[in-house]
């Protein structure tokens, strides 16, 4: 199965390894979720009417290398940067407070018109002990995580990528069964509390069509855990399938859950997944290259949206000489944009 799953770091997006599977047609019959930002007063920023709604953050990791890299006299190696530097990409808040980076974000992006995107990534039991071990402690700071959360959203646009890899742990037997009612009843309850922002969508992650091949086994879990209620489920979050297989993939889960919408996690599938052996594909692969720019441009109703949940350049843990799971990694951010076709 491919995962990966990453420790936050207070000011950068980190993401988690899904995969993706072929699909059907979808029968969806909601309209499309995310692309409109509220009416703002006048006076104030608008959007371009053409380009990406989502919010690019101007102290990313990678515009800080570029920086670094135009002092040094590494002009084409910073050129090639802004290739991540200047799209936008998800921003994972912290475990101990998400608040400030979120008030931070949505400030920023109200300014200009344009959508913020988050990732909670804070349950309790998180990546069964692995790379990116933790989460809240138990179900009661969970429950503080996520209003505090919701809470300094605001009445902002705003997407949530719901708690990457939880449901597919749930299924894949990797979360121990004693925690299974505790984190559907979890999700389903963040669910609820994000939805009372106004102006914010969310998304429940359901892994990738590589790691769960049979998407028919998520949706009991998905439904247990709220997805209803939400405004769709997210795919391939940190990993590398493709967009025809993902999408393809998220369309067969979509026709099982009554149409439900979805987000597909594009930022660094340009060269589709690594061959070879399974259970490290998803660690830091060699020749990688971003994917499709962040865009609800997408030509298929029941896919709101090609993000980049994944912060491009960030460790996916210590393999092929990676740094700490969630450190930025400048040498690999290099290769992705090198290689990119985008």
């Amino acid at each position: 199965m491919s995962r990966l799953i990453h420790t936050l770091a207070a000011l950068s997006a980190l993401g988690l390894a899904v995969g993706c599977s072929a699909g059907s047609p979808s029968g969806a019959g909601e309209a499309s979720v995310i692309g409109g930002a509220t009416e703002k007063p006048a006076g104030e920023a608008v959007r371009p009417a053409s380009g990406s709604p989502f919010w690019v953050d101007p102290s990313s990791p990678a515009a800080r290398q570029i920086d670094a890299w135009e002092r040094q006299g590494r002009e084409k190696d910073a050129e090639l940067l802004r290739r991540i530097a200047d799209r936008p990409a998800a921003l994972w808040p912290a475990g101990d407070d998400p608040v400030p980076m979120i008030k931070e974000a949505t400030r920023a992006a109200g300014r200009e018109n344009r959508t913020a995107v988050f990732v909670a990534y804070n349950i309790p039991h998180r990546d069964c002990g692995q790379h990116s071990a933790g989460g809240a402690p138990d179900s009661a700071a969970y429950r503080d995580w996520i209003d505090a959360f919701a809470g300094a959203l605001g009445d902002s646009d705003a997407v949530v990528v719901l708690e990457p890899d939880a449901v597919a742990h749930i299924v894949d037997g990797c979360t121990p069964g004693e925690y299974h009612d505790e984190r559907e009843q979890l999700l389903g309850e963040a669910i609820d509390r994000l939805k009372r922002q106004p102006n914010t969508k969310v998304y429940l992650d359901a892994g990738n069509p590589a790691w769960i091949n049979d998407p028919g086994k998520l949706v009991e879990p998905l439904r247990r855990a709220g997805v209803a209620d939400a405004d769709g489920f997210s795919l391939n979050v940190s990993n590398f399938q493709t967009d025809a297989t993902t999408k393809a993939y998220g369309l067969r889960l979509s026709d099982a859950l009554g149409g439900k919408h979805f987000v597909v996690d594009t930022s660094r599938n340009g060269n589709g997944p690594l061959n070879g052996e399974r259970g490290t594909a998803w660690c830091n692969p060699p020749g990688r290259a971003l994917g499709t720019p962040p865009t609800t441009d997408t030509g298929e109703p029941a896919l709101d949206a090609y993000l980049w949940i994944k912060r491009p350049g960030e460790s996916d843990g210590e393999c092929r000489g990676g740094p700490a799971a969630g450190q930025w990694w400048p040498d690999y951010a290099l290769g992705l944009a090198r290689n990119s076709k985008a």
